[in-house]
């Protein structure tokens, strides 16, 4: 496994269930998940993004509410889903972007879009909502209807993949995923609870690529406790706790 690419082509495979929600009245399955990702990178295609290019990505649920910030996840994970999906056109994704926007593509819950000031080339594609701007695409009714197959084109380990508060390859991704399989012994019965913001390359990896790797449930929003969470502190409920800013990536 060299790229995020393989990552999710190997999860295409799998049967169990990769994200469950107290928001959703079905668990989200990893064949489920990892075909609308490859839907996701062509819709992106369709908007022109390719290698080297930058998105944007804002997490949040589909319908926010007074106190949410970005970066949490409460219901479906279409932050994460556009995340995968961009990568596999060798886009570089901002999971944090700054409140003026110069990317390909900005993705974000429908409700946020006018905190984002964006650049004349950016194209929006809203989550949620729906936008009542036309200009706005809105992402799951367009990847509903988006081509179910692998995007084209070829990756590397070395290329981009997230630019956070450095720049990380796939390679270094998957490397960090490897580490914290081996090192917290994920694996397909393993439960992880995201309770973290997804905005740095630690998150991203220990709340999603490891899990991914070994076949492991991911639990979002306030659900039941898990076999391990991902937090930025030990105010939660598991007693082992992954903590982004302190993984190796």
């Amino acid at each position: 496994m060299e790229t995020l690419g393989d990552l999710v082509a190997a999860g295409r495979g799998r049967t169990g269930v990769l994200f469950e929600s107290p928001e959703r009245t079905a668990p989200y399955s990893y064949g489920d998940f990892c075909t609308n990702v490859w839907k996701g990178g062509n819709l992106m295609r369709h908007y022109g993004v390719r290698n080297g290019m930058r998105v944007a990505v804002v997490a949040g649920p589909k319908n926010p509410e007074d106190g949410d910030e970005p970066g949490y996840l409460r219901d479906v994970p279409d932050a994460l889903l556009a995340f995968l999906a961009a990568t596999m056109d060798g886009a570089v994704v901002d999971m944090d972007p700054p409140g003026a926007v110069d990317t390909k593509a900005l993705v974000a819950p429908a409700a946020w879009l006018d905190r984002y000031e964006l650049a004349p080339g950016t194209k929006a594609l809203a989550y949620g909502g729906p936008s009542d701007d036309p200009t706005v695409a809105q992402f799951e009714r367009e990847l509903w209807s988006e081509n179910p197959l692998q995007p084209p084109g070829e990756l590397s380990p070395a290329d981009d993949a997230l630019a956070a508060d450095r720049t990380y390859t796939h390679g270094d991704l998957l490397a960090a995923g490897e580490r914290v399989v081996s090192d917290y012994d994920f694996d397909a019965e393993t439960t992880v609870a995201l309770r973290a913001p997804v905005t740095s390359a630690g998150a991203l990896v220990a709340g999603l690529v490891a899990p991914m790797r070994a076949g492991a449930t991911v639990l979002l929003g306030d659900g039941e406790t898990a076999d391990v969470a991902v937090a930025v502190d030990d105010s939660v409920p598991e007693e082992r706790v992954i903590r982004p800013s302190e993984l190796s990536v």
